[in-house]
């Protein structure tokens, strides 16, 4: 398909925040040390990243302080009176400091950053080396970083589905609902099953549950719009639905696959005269769990596609292809966003790909 357009809107990736200046060989043993600091130097991982950066650099001990005065040590204790000495000196200036404590030990303390914003400070007690307390601090810090930006992500992705789940396309409801009221007198059973279809439809898009579903149960929910949408179309719609048993039970987040099959019908199918089809496939792909919705409709223009995944213009309303985008790379990152595939007159493919298995992604 020569003519096809690819559009595959990718943000700039954001620069590694880490300017470590330890050896190749302290390099090695920090990664290997596994620091857990994804809620931060409040959560539960931090007294952990604590006793193990203590071993690391061989101090006699280890204070993880936050702004608000909160501390986690593993090791030689300091007093309040100690830590907050210190702790002025590298919050006022914003650099490392070096004291003598009254038995004669030494302590040295550095910031640690997030976001190039003072967020606490690493203090290590006994004889530290000042490279690599220094190495360490930038390490914690660049852990910091990353896990406040996982938070953030996670939070404009459920903003984002709270977003999706009120906007359940009225266009959708209100066409269901008529073919429905059309059938109950020429049809009364089918009437009664699609309208069965459409309480399932609608109690899964408002489900509660979480923000993850498996791929089973987003199948699940698109076959049951189709039903609906083939009634509609006067049974005029052909499905195909191929989905590989082993990504069946992969966790995605909700309502990924049912905003992108109601993009093929209302810009593909809905003004392609004659039967259409829409095929859904899904099947893994190494670590990757790779699904596919395509349709043969009109197609659409570059712009239009771009604007469906920038969420701009009347078009985009409703569909939700921009926010199931921007989910998708806040959940997984910026490289995980749709692809889409189309030319006019040459129908649609909109691929998702993401990986099977990933840390805090988990159906409920």
């Amino acid at each position: 398909m020569s003519n096809r357009w690819l559009s595959r809107i990718l943000p700039a990736r954001r620069p590694a925040s880490s300017d470590l200046r330890a050896s190749a060989e302290l390099m090695r043993q920090v990664h290997a040390l596994g620091l857990d600091l994804r809620d931060g130097l409040h959560g539960r991982g931090v007294g952990t990243a604590a006793k193990r950066l203590r071993r690391m650099l061989g101090v006699d001990g280890i204070v993880l302080a936050d702004l608000d005065g909160s501390v986690s040590s593993h090791g030689r204790k300091l007093s309040a009176d100690e830590v907050q000495a210190v702790l002025s000196q590298v919050f006022e200036y914003g650099g490392c400091a070096r004291t003598r404590l009254s038995d004669g030990a030494e302590l040295y303390a550095c910031p640690l950053t997030v976001a190039d914003e003072l967020s606490g400070a690493l203090l290590a007690t006994g004889d530290p080396a000042e490279a690599d307390v220094e190495a360490a601090a930038s390490l914690v810090s660049d852990c910091l970083d990353h896990a406040a930006l996982r938070r953030a992500r996670a939070r404009i992705a459920s903003a984002n589905l709270r977003t999706l789940r009120a906007q359940i396309s009225p266009h959708f409801v209100h066409n269901a609902l008529a073919v429905i009221s059309a059938l109950v007198r020429t049809d009364p059973d089918r009437a009664r099953h699609l309208l069965s279809d459409f309480a399932d439809y609608l109690r899964y898009g408002f489900s509660e549950k979480g923000d993850y579903a498996t791929v089973a149960d987003e199948l699940e929910a698109v076959q049951t719009y189709l039903e609906l949408q083939r009634a509609r179309f006067h049974d005029r719609l052909d499905i195909t639905v191929r989905m590989a048993p082993e990504v069946l039970p992969v966790a995605i987040p909700f309502l990924v696959v049912q905003p992108i099959v109601e993009n093929a019908v209302r810009h593909g199918l809905e003004r392609k005269e004659g039967r259409g089809h829409i095929g859904v496939s899904g099947f893994g792909e190494g670590p990757l769990c790779v699904i596919e919705i395509e349709d043969d409709g009109v197609g659409m223009h570059p712009d239009l596609a771009r604007s469906l995944l920038a969420g701009t213009g009347p078009e985009a309303q409703g569909v939700g292809l921009a926010n199931v985008d921007q989910r998708l790379r806040a959940v997984y990152g910026p490289e995980y966003g749709l692809v889409i595939e189309t030319g006019l007159g040459e129908g649609t493919k909109v691929t998702v790909r993401i990986p099977r298995f990933m840390r805090g992604v988990v159906a409920q």
